[in-house]
């Protein structure tokens, strides 16, 4: 049997074991619900949230909502990436540059962006700019630090194999320090995609029409707990699809990379 075909049945096994996990833990929430051994006043159940996210979706009113809320994150998440990667390689290269604005980047990484939001709907309006900001400013932080600290920590002697070979500085940047550095940054974009969506939520809590956060916020005023937990549930989902589509990715930028075993035991 080969290696390749080893990996995928011990993949489909552990899918499989997660999902029978979360089958279970539904059932037993399900089950505890109906047998009164738990409130559904204040926590719904299972096949309630189901029909309460059918109702959601039929109305029309989870398409506009969730728009509203994947757009802000999205452009956040984008925006973020873009300039944390863009300001770590610029500080990393200009040493005088990031001596003087990396300390102030990492004091201001410092302020919890939550308690920043309030002045952001004041600067910035209840519209979108305001809430992809503070999503932005939320992925912008943890991307930066791991670009700037890859580049600054990569092996001296990849650069100077690359300029031995004859690559221009330029060259070395593009096709050694930055893929070298990549896994990191994917790293950090991945921790980025939950703090998008925290800003954006965050942000709808502070001033907004529309969107999950406004949702959220006005079911749980009416005790309306299944409406929250059908917003978490697609939440969730999306989550989840913004980890797998960067999953893939960096399957493709990262072919060169082996993928270390979770596994310490050594065979003979």
């Amino acid at each position: 049997m080969s290696i390749k075909s080893t990996l995928h049945k011990k993949e489909l096994g552990a899918s499989a074991t997660r999902y029978a996990i979360l089958f279970l833990l539904l059932f037993a929430w399900e089950t505890a619900a109906h047998a009164g051994r738990i409130d559904p006043f204040y926590t719904s159940y299972p096949s309630e949230i189901l029909s309460d996210l059918w109702q959601f979706a039929a109305s029309g009113e989870l398409a506009m909502h969730a728009a509203i809320t994947i757009e802000e994150a999205l452009w956040g998440l984008f925006y973020g990436t873009v300039f944390g990667v863009g300001c770590g390689v610029l500080f990393s290269q200009i040493r005088f540059l990031g001596n003087v604005i990396s300390p102030i980047i990492t004091a201001m990484a410092g302020i919890p962006q939550l308690t920043l939001s309030p002045l952001y709907i004041l600067w910035f309006g209840f519209g979108l700019k305001s809430k992809v900001i503070l999503a932005g400013m939320m992925v912008f932080f943890g991307v930066f630090g791991s670009t700037f600290n890859a580049i600054k920590n990569l092996d001296q002697r990849w650069i100077e194999a690359s300029l031995l070979l004859g690559a221009s500085p330029f060259q070395t940047l593009w096709l050694v320090v930055i893929p070298t550095c990549m896994p990191w940054i994917i790293s950090a974009v991945r921790s980025g995609v939950g703090s998008c969506m925290v800003g954006a939520i965050m942000g709808e809590y502070m001033g907004a029409s529309g969107g999950f956060g406004w949702m959220i916020s006005f079911a749980a005023s009416y005790f309306e707990i299944k409406r929250v937990l059908s917003c978490i549930l697609v939440l969730l989902v999306f989550n989840r699809v913004l980890n797998w589509i960067l999953n893939r990715l960096e399957k493709r930028l990262l072919l060169w990379r082996p993928e270390t075993k979770l596994s310490i035991k050594t065979t003979e």
